[in-house]
C-alpha cells in the first residue's frame, strides 16, 4: 500500500510522528508499505531570508509570554525524548522552508526522499541548523548522497518549486490543515502524531478491506 505523508521539515510533531509511524510499520511489515513524502509549509507567509528564534515566534503567534512558550517547548521535548529524539528547541530558528522542500523533491528524484526528510528534521530539531542557508542545505544533501553541484544549481533556480506547490494544493484539496498527515492509498487518513498502535491498526484495516472477499 502507498502511504503519503504530508510534513514540514521543521515541524516538531512531524518528527515524533515519523518515529511512531516507523514503529507501526515495523510491526505491520515494511515490505507491504511504500512511503512518499509530501511537502507542507506550516508558515508559508514567513518571509524568505527572515530568521527568528522559536521562543519569540511562539510568543508572538499565541500572544503568550516567553516562559509560557518555553513550557510548550518543554512538553513537546519530553514527548520527543520518549521516541528517542533529543530535541534542542532553544537553538531552533524559524525560517521559510520552501527551498528545503525543493531540495527534498530533488532527493526524491534520486531515490533518497526518506533519507533527506530524516536528515532535515534532525538538522532543524536536534542540531539547531538553519534550513534556509544554501551552504547548509548543500552540505546536508551531500550527507545523504545528493551531488553538491546539482543541489547548488537547483537552489539557485526555480526547479521543483511547482512540485512543492502541487503537494500543498493537493493537501488543501484533501482537507489537510495540519501535519503530520498520513494518507493511506488516498482512502484512510491519520491526522497528527498518533500512537504507533493506532497507526498500525489503521494500516491493517486498510489492508484487510482491500483484499477481495474469497
Amino acid at each position: 500500500m502507498l502511504v503519503e505523508i504530508w510534513s514540514d521539515v521543521v515541524c516538531p510533531w512531524c518528527y515524533i510522528g515519523k518515529r511512531r509511524f516507523e514503529k507501526a510499520v515495523d510491526a505491520f511489515g515494511r515490505d507491504d508499505v511504500e512511503v512518499e513524502w509530501r511537502s507542507f509549509q506550516l508558515d508559508p507567509a514567513h518571509p524568505k531570508g527572515a530568521r527568528k528564534p522559536l521562543l519569540q515566534h511562539l510568543a508572538d503567534k499565541y500572544g503568550c509570554t516567553i516562559d509560557e512558550a518555553r513550557a510548550m517547548n518543554d512538553r513537546v521535548t519530553a514527548l520527543a525524548a520518549a521516541e528517542g529524539l533529543a530535541y534542542d528547541l532553544d537553538s531552533y530558528t524559524v525560517v521559510n522552508t520552501f527551498d528545503a522542500h525543493r531540495m527534498a523533491h530533488l532527493a526524491r528524484a534520486h531515490g533518497l526522499g526518506t533519507e533527506m526528510h530524516e536528515r532535515l528534521l534532525r538538522a532543524q530539531l536536534v542540531e539547531g541548523q538553519v534550513l534556509d542557508d544554501v551552504d547548509t542545505l548543500v552540505r546536508l544533501g551531500g550527507e545523504v548522497g545528493l551531488p553538491a553541484d546539482e543541489t547548488r544549481a537547483m537552489l539557485a533556480g526555480p526547479d521543483y518549486g511547482s512540485e512543492v506547490d502541487d503537494d500543498i494544493r493537493t493537501a488543501r484539496a484533501l482537507g489537510i490543515t495540519g501535519v503530520p498527515f498520513f494518507a493511506i492509498d488516498r482512502t484512510y487518513g491519520i491526522a497528527g502524531a498518533q500512537p504507533a498502535d493506532l497507526i498500525r491498526q489503521t494500516l491493517e484495516t486498510a489492508r484487510d478491506r482491500s483484499i477481495p472477499a474469497g
